[in-house]
C-alpha cells in the first residue's frame, strides 16, 4: 500500500487540497468512466438518528423524493438501462412511498436493486411484509451493523438497537438471505466508532462471521469496512470533541494513490431526493454539484450522458483514499 510521501503531514487547520494530492502523485483530475451504478437517495427521513450519519437523517426530517422524480428516474432507465444496479439509500429508503414501486420497476427492467437497510426499519408499523417483498424481488440487502458487540453498536445507534438488528438478521436468514450458497445477498457494513481508520476488511469479516455465527446463529455473505466521512453529523462530533483537525490530518497523510482508479465516483452517479445530480452520495450531502454541466434528472436524456464527465472533489475525498480506501462497498485495495 502506497501512502502519500510527497508532503509532510499538514499542520492542524491547514489541510490539503485533494486535487493537489492527485497532481503530486501524477494523477489527473477525476473523470467518470462508464456509469454502472445509480445511487438514489429517497430522502432524509429515518426512524433512527445515528451519531455517525453523514446524511443527518432522522425522524424529523422532511426531505422525501416526490413521485415525479422517481418516475423520471425510471423513464431514463427504461430509455437506456446503462447502470446495471440501482442502489436505494436514504435516510431509511423504505419509508419513501415510492420505494416498493421503484423496486418493482427496476426489477421489471432487469436491473439489480440494492436496499441500504438499517435493519430496525423492519419493525416499524407498515413494514411487516417488507422482508418477504425484498426476497421475492431478489433485492440485495446491505445492512448497517457497526460492530458485533452490543455496547459499540448502541454508542452509535441508540439503546436496544443491537437486539433489534440481530432479530432482523435472523428473520432475513430465515428467508434465505445470507446463507451459504444462497443468491439472496446479505452484506453488512462496519464503520469505526471514533476518529480512526477501519482495520483490514478481510480480518474483520472473519471475526464478524465467527462472532455472529457462534453467539447468535446469524450468517451473512460479506462485510464492507468503511471510513467515517468528515461531513455533517460525524463532522459535528469531531468538532465537539476537538478531533476534527487531527482526523483530517490522518486522512490526508494516509492518502493512497492505488485507491484512485477504484473510487466509486468513477462509475457511480448519485441522484438526490429532489432530482439533482451529484458525483457521489457524500458530495450530495455537502450540496457539491456534479462536475458535469448537467444538474438534474430533467437535464439529461440518459445516465450515460455523464460518462467521461469531470468529477467534483473536496477535502472530504481524502476519506475515500486513506489507507485501503473506502466506498459504499467497502475497502478498495
Amino acid at each position: 500500500m502506497k501512502t502519500s510521501a510527497a508532503r509532510p503531514m499538514p499542520l492542524a487547520g491547514e489541510g490539503w487540497s485533494f486535487d493537489e494530492a492527485l497532481r503530486d502523485h501524477g494523477t489527473a483530475r477525476l473523470v467518470r468512466r462508464k456509469v454502472t451504478t445509480l445511487q438514489v437517495n429517497l430522502g432524509k427521513v429515518c426512524n433512527m438518528a445515528c451519531r455517525h450519519c453523514h446524511v443527518e437523517a432522522g425522524p424529523n426530517r422532511k426531505e422525501v423524493m416526490p413521485r415525479a422524480v422517481a418516475e423520471r428516474i425510471v423513464e431514463l432507465l427504461a430509455r437506456d438501462p446503462r447502470p446495471g444496479a440501482v442502489d436505494l439509500t436514504g435516510g431509511a429508503p423504505e419509508l419513501n412511498p415510492s420505494f416498493l414501486w421503484l423496486v418493482r420497476e427496476a426489477r421489471r427492467l432487469g436491473l439489480g436493486v440494492i436496499d441500504r437497510c438499517n435493519l430496525t426499519i423492519l419493525f416499524e408499523q407498515g413494514m411487516e411484509d417488507l422482508p418477504e417483498f425484498l426476497a421475492s424481488h431478489r433485492v440485495h440487502i446491505i445492512a448497517s451493523l457497526p460492530c458485533y458487540e452490543a455496547e459499540n453498536v448502541e454508542k452509535q445507534r441508540g439503546r436496544g438497537v443491537f437486539a433489534m438488528s440481530l432479530e432482523a438478521l435472523r428473520r432475513l436468514n430465515g428467508l434465505g438471505y445470507g446463507r451459504s450458497g444462497s443468491s439472496l445477498e446479505l452484506d453488512l457494513v462496519y464503520n469505526p466508532i471514533g476518529a480512526t481508520l477501519p482495520p483490514p476488511q478481510s480480518r474483520l469479516e472473519a471475526k464478524y462471521k465467527d462472532e455472529l455465527r457462534r453467539r447468535h446463529g446469524i450468517e451473512f455473505h460479506r462485510l464492507f469496512a468503511t471510513t467515517n466521512m468528515p461531513i455533517q453529523r460525524f463532522a459535528q462530533f469531531l468538532e465537539r470533541t476537538g478531533q476534527h483537525a487531527a482526523y483530517m490530518c490522518l486522512l490526508a497523510s494516509q492518502f493512497n494513490q492505488d485507491t484512485v482508479p477504484e473510487l466509486m465516483c468513477r462509475s457511480l452517479v448519485s441522484v438526490g431526493w429532489d432530482g439533482k445530480l451529484y458525483d457521489c452520495d457524500f458530495n450530495q450531502m455537502l450540496e457539491l454539484p456534479a462536475g458535469a454541466s448537467t444538474r438534474t434528472v430533467w437535464d439529461i436524456d440518459s445516465f450515460g450522458a455523464l460518462d467521461g464527465c469531470r468529477i467534483a472533489t473536496g477535502r472530504h475525498c481524502f476519506g475515500c483514499t486513506a489507507g485501503a480506501g473506502s466506498s459504499c462497498t467497502g475497502t478498495l485495495r
